[in-house]
């Protein structure tokens, strides 16, 4: 594949992929005062915004639910004067299929979060088709409006799509909507280049949307964005799918247990004594004999 740096990019032309958390359990959830009907009209005034800005600009909507994930929209094969109405019959149909999926069986991991990792793959599958279809394309990048606690064991899936985007130039922006930060966005944002944010006021979120996230990459340089204040980078294990301070780490496949193991579960080395039980600690000397 020929490297992404070696593309002729439009300086002001985007391609905007959109991922949106339609996880029922969050949007039902007394944690948030932010309907959906609201968050949906905000959003699609932000999505007409960016296509007005650039008539050459792309936007991709892909819905995050809590067992799956799909395309809704995708400004290239619909009508301007159909946009919400095809977006909103889309993402009736795909919120229909998601909560067969949750009566029939559990969440991802038990703990209610959506399908991130599914989403960014997907974002970023459609990015390399668009890599792969000339060397003059829009400028892609990723926006998260994630609301859903991480989920950690998506970990691994998640932490291998950021590395992906970070190589392909692919910046991953995040607006965080939901009650608590989330981890796995910090990193996403940091590592790739994004800008992450986590609004104070979600009835204006409109506003945030069009200030931070309606800007292309080109212009991105002379704007004075949102900084993250810090970055959690904690990992989670792969024995337990915990989020730890420390732990132990293969030196073969670089897996992370939270407890030792007589082998790795993920190559199948085999792991000597850790050396804290090997040592014995010595009495005080007092200096009496």
């Amino acid at each position: 594949m020929t490297p992404v740096s070696s593309k002729q990019y439009a300086d002001d032309v985007s391609l905007l992929m959109v991922l949106i958390d339609t996880n029922p359990l969050f949007w039902s959830s007394t944690a948030t005062s932010f309907s959906f009907p609201k968050f949906l009209s905000q959003f699609l005034s932000f999505l007409n915004s960016i296509l007005l800005l650039n008539q050459l600009n792309q936007v991709v909507v892909i819905a995050t639910g809590l067992n799956s994930c799909d395309y809704i929209y995708d400004s290239s094969l619909s009508h301007t004067n159909q946009r919400a109405e095809t977006l909103l019959q889309k993402l009736e149909e795909f919120v229909y299929k998601d909560e067969k999926l949750i009566n029939k069986n559990d969440s991802v991991n038990g703990v209610g979060s959506s399908l991130l990792s599914g989403s960014l793959s997907m974002a970023l599958c459609y990015i390399q088709r668009v890599f792969r279809s000339g060397s003059l394309h829009p400028q892609p990048r990723i926006l998260c409006l994630h609301g859903s606690q991480d989920g950690p064991g998506q970990y691994v899936a998640i932490m291998n799509s950021i590395f992906s985007a970070q190589r392909s130039m692919v910046p991953i922006d995040s607006c965080v909507i939901g009650s608590q930060n989330s981890a796995f966005l910090q990193q996403a944002s940091y590592i790739t280049g994004g800008v992450y944010l986590k609004p104070q006021y979600l009835d204006g979120l409109f506003q945030y949307l069009t200030t931070v996230f309606a800007t292309d990459l080109h212009s991105r340089s002379f704007l004075q964005l949102p900084k993250p204040v810090g970055v959690d980078f904690r990992a989670s294990c792969f024995c337990h799918k915990n989020t730890i301070d420390m732990g132990y780490i293969c030196s073969v496949c670089l897996s992370i247990f939270c407890k030792h193991h007589q082998k790795c579960s993920t190559c199948g080395s085999a792991f000597g004594q850790p050396q804290t039980s090997n040592l014995k600690r010595k009495a005080p000397d007092n200096g009496n004999d």
